[in-house]
């Protein structure tokens, strides 16, 4: 009997370093994230990084590093720095060119900016605006394309950059995850990350900004809606992110989502037509929504370390790159 006792008490009661909560495994908007938290015991780094990446042939993705070069800001809050922002930073956020984490206060641990707004749903839009703003005056030689993703978006740098490598940062183009609503070209979900060209960027703070026939001058309004009208007035396009399959690439939600069927409604409004089942999603997917602070890890374990052992892939250095496509750019 007193062993029953003992062997009860140690199965229920958790054990204090770890962060206990109920998860949910497939979340469908940020409120169910919001209790969420990452881990009290810091995960750390894989094994050996350094030896790892002397195994790993990196080569190529090396090569697109430097020459297909990404900033990478982060919409993010107070109250989330800790919470979700320093997970980004572990994981997928190291590998941007330049990472930076928008928010309305300072906080030297990730770092943050501070951007003159306030918090909330219904000043998405003006902090969306402040922060390409802050890039533009700030970072604009520095890189050629410019991703905002949220602070539970997970994105695979390395497949942007191979998309990105054939266009040319001068061309007037965003690519994300398309809706076929309210717009004539439609407009790119916020939660699975949008990235703007260089000239992009430029028509955007120089063009449309300033004027109030171009871009809704209000704080208020749908972040990602309001930037769609916007790009489209300062004639940038929608770019198709689908790969030669027809696969989308930015996804609104987590994997699960889109792999198991009958997770969505059919009526998605996607501009293309996005299949649910293994053929989602293309092989070189970018973007996931709506990721935990804990699936941060699992995502960046899954995609970057586990291996299946006895089958390799390799991977030729690709023919086209912006360094064909133009010349000097940000010089």
């Amino acid at each position: 009997m007193t062993g029953f006792i003992v062997a009860y008490f140690i199965l229920s009661v958790p054990p204090p370093d770890y962060n206990i909560y109920k998860e949910v495994s497939d979340p469908h908007s940020s409120d169910e994230l919001e209790g969420f938290a990452g881990p009290i015991v810091d995960p750390g780094l894989y094994n050996n990084d350094e030896i790892f990446h002397r195994m790993e042939n990196s080569s190529v993705a090396d090569y697109l590093y430097q020459k297909v070069r990404i900033l990478c800001w982060i919409m993010t809050g107070p109250k989330n720095h800790e919470k979700k922002a320093k997970h980004v930073k572990n994981t997928w956020g190291k590998r941007c060119n330049i990472l930076l984490f928008m928010s309305s206060q300072e906080d030297p641990s990730l770092p943050t900016v501070a951007l003159p707004v306030k918090e909330g749903r219904n000043n998405l839009w003006a902090k969306t605006k402040e922060a390409f703003k802050y890039v533009y005056k700030h970072h604009m030689n520095e890189a050629d394309w410019f991703l905002k993703a949220d602070d539970d978006t997970y994105v695979i740098l390395e497949n942007l950059r191979y998309m990105l490598m054939t266009h040319s940062p001068l061309e007037p183009v965003y690519f994300g995850c398309r809706y076929n609503l309210f717009i004539k070209q439609g407009f790119m979900s916020g939660g699975a990350g949008y990235v703007l060209s260089k000239e992009a960027l430029r028509r955007f703070v120089e063009e449309g900004l300033p004027n109030k026939t171009l871009c809704n001058q209000s704080p208020d309004g749908g972040e990602d809606v309001e930037m769609g009208k916007c790009m489209e007035d300062v004639n940038v396009k929608a770019g198709d992110s689908r790969d030669v399959l027809g696969r989308g690439r930015f996804f609104p939600f987590v994997p699960v989502h889109h792999l198991i069927p009958g997770h969505t409604s059919k009526d998605t409004h996607y501009y293309y037509t996005h299949k649910q089942g293994m053929d989602c999603c293309s092989d070189n997917a970018v973007s996931f929504h709506y990721v935990s602070p804990n699936q941060m890890y699992v995502l960046e374990y899954l995609i970057y370390h586990l291996r299946p052992y006895g089958i390799s892939y390799h991977v030729d250095m690709p023919n086209v790159t912006q360094e064909e496509t133009v010349e000097n750019v940000g010089n």
